[in-house]
């Protein structure tokens, strides 16, 4: 979450100044967060700040209790709809913050009309004959809405029913019950459409009190020609599919550059691929007179290159594939595949212990590769010309007397440069912190034979693709990143404090539960808890990748921990014995 200084003192220069003399000097009344005029949708808000420790700071006439030794403060307060103007004094020191609380959802106009955006399709779909097309439009309750579309009305019906859910924000604070539906109503109605062709933009008719008001939709629907093959190749190293057409849809198994599909639905610069995963256009390319992407399979091999297994599965195209990964087993799904397998060989290495297969009809198989070591290493998927390689990483060799050395472990401190990051009390910005603990950190892995790589070493900008590129790039044997955490405005700042560690794919669970569990345990911290999180910088399968949030900056006395120089060498000393323990172990399993 960004923070904003906002308040009776400046702090120009903040990102050169030490941690230390910021924490101690700063005395004067000031609001970190929320900024003046911030808008929100929550029913609260939290005052991250600090004061002098011996007066006591009023909020709208009222003692903010709780304080820590230093004067910083964190208190939470409801609000209204709309405006909401709160003050703060200490002694002649007065700020004044308006925060407004806006709908979470489509509001309406004053005058009778569809609120602004809701009017389906907002872009231009193109779905296969079969397909269900719905049409929606948010307004008033207890309104007449109908949908006009090639010569075709369709009676919209409001959906009372169907409650709303938070955002996936909502699990860090423990908010996600589903939400009963307020405000206005949203309307809806599908229908299957069996013939091709362009059926325009729907009309949208509004009736109530016996006013009417129509609009058109911005986006128009067509039915595809379902004898017309259009194939598009993957062009992005990795391309990015989702389970429906937007950034808000969940992520699926990257797709290596050259897979092919067929493309079945349009919806904007979205494309849905026959084997059910969406796409945008941007990573495509169309491939021109193809037939359709489809596939045989017959023998599988395998070959050992240093420190990976590599699984050859020839093809007669590329085409998608899925990976899930379980303790000690990964699963390779390829679509748009027949079998015609006899024989498989896979290599003596070590680490596969047994390969099975089986077909999914009409057009999948899947193989399930076995595995000796409970701890898998990191994997690989790319195309050599039509055959697909699925890279193994072998486990790292370690010595007894220092188990980290032959081990490459990335560290990523978060955020800097332009990017600050959370802001604690005080206004120090949580990139400070994440590099000052990635220092030490770095030292103290070094000291215990790893090789240490990282994403930067002083106060500068990396953009937030790059980090999870280097990873990439470098291969490492392990990936940490080192932030400090920070809530929506929903949350409570005051009383929320912890380890948190973050992990997406199987293989980095037992690594984010582990340096959870130790650091926890060893520095007498309260827990936060260990998330599955579709992060960047958790997304790399190249290699165990976790992030940390080693405690919340707005949470006045946690920070006061966070801030401190010996608690800080302590947290990296104790981390990196968290890393050479969970290392050795995970070697002997």
């Amino acid at each position: 979450m960004a923070q904003w200084v906002w308040g009776a003192a400046a702090l120009a220069g903040l990102s050169t100044v030490s941690i230390p003399s910021l924490a101690s000097a700063q005395t004067s009344l000031q609001v970190v967060y929320p900024p003046n005029d911030h808008q929100t949708t929550a029913a609260q808000i939290f005052f991250i700040g600090t004061g002098a420790p011996g007066q006591p700071v009023l909020l709208n006439g009222e003692a903010i209790e709780n304080r820590s030794e230093a004067g910083h403060f964190a208190p939470s307060r409801p609000l209204a709809p709309g405006p909401n103007t709160f003050t703060l004094t200490q002694g002649d020191q007065t700020l004044s913050i308006t925060v407004t609380r806006v709908a979470s959802g489509p509001t309406l106009p004053t005058t009778l009309g569809f609120a602004e955006g809701s009017l389906l399709p907002g872009v231009d779909i193109a779905h296969q004959p079969g397909d269900w097309v719905c049409l929606g439009a948010v307004a008033p309750a207890n309104a007449t809405v109908t949908a006009a579309l090639a010569g075709q009305t369709y009676t919209l019906l409001p959906q009372g029913d169907r409650a709303d859910l938070p955002p996936n924000s909502a699990v860090l604070t423990d908010q996600t019950s589903p939400i009963a539906t307020a405000g206005p109503s949203r309307y809806e109605s599908c229908f299957m459409a069996e013939e091709p062709g362009n059926l325009g933009q729907p009309v949208y008719r509004l009736t109530q009190g016996g006013s009417t008001v129509m609009d058109a939709a911005p986006g128009s629907v067509s039915i595809l020609d379902p004898n017309a093959i259009e194939v598009v190749e993957v062009t992005a190293a990795a391309g990015v599919a989702r389970t429906g057409p937007s950034t808000d849809y969940s992520r699926l198994t990257p797709l290596p550059q050259g897979t092919r599909a067929r493309v079945t639905a349009r919806e904007g610069d979205w494309l849905r691929l026959d084997y059910g995963g969406w796409i945008r256009a941007s990573e495509t390319v169309a491939v021109a007179g193809s037939g359709l992407p489809r596939s045989l399979i017959r023998g599988v091999t395998s070959r050992q290159v240093p420190g990976w297994t590599e699984i050859l599965f020839p093809l007669q195209v590329p085409v998608p594939v899925d990976v899930q990964q379980g303790t000690d087993t990964l699963t390779l799904t390829l679509h748009n595949t027949v079998p015609q397998t006899d024989t498989i060989y896979v290599t003596d290495d070590g680490l596969i212990d047994r390969f099975d297969w089986n077909p999914v009809l009409p057009d999948q198989v899947q193989y399930r590769i076995n595995l000796k070591p409970d701890q898998q290493w990191g994997y690989k998927l790319r195309y050599e010309g039509t055959t697909l390689v699925l890279s193994l990483r072998q486990p790292p060799s370690i010595q007894e007397n220092q188990p980290l050395s032959g081990t490459t472990i990335l560290i990523d401190p978060g955020h800097g440069g332009d990017e600050p990051g959370s802001r604690g009390p005080d206004g120090t910005p949580e990139k400070a912190p994440n590099l000052n603990v990635a220092l030490l950190l770095k030292a103290a892995l070094e000291a215990r034979g790893a090789t240490v790589i990282m994403t930067r070493t002083d106060d500068s900008t990396v953009a937030v693709n790059d980090r999870p590129a280097q990873i990439n790039q470098v291969e490492p044997t392990l990936a940490l990143s080192i932030h400090y955490n920070a809530l929506p405005d929903s949350g409570d700042a005051l009383n929320t404090a912890g380890i948190g560690a973050f992990w997406f794919h199987t293989q980095a669970h037992s690594l984010a539960q582990f340096l959870h569990d130790y650091l926890v345990s060893e520095l007498d911290r309260p827990s936060y808890g260990v998330f599955w999180n579709n992060l960047a910088l958790t997304r790399p399968h190249v290699a165990p990748s976790v992030l940390l949030e080693l405690g919340f900056m707005i949470n006045p006395t946690e920070f006061e921990w966070i801030v401190d120089p010996q608690q800080q060498a302590r947290l990296a000393e104790t981390l990196a014995e968290g890393v050479e323990m969970w290392v050795r172990q995970a070697v002997e399993k």
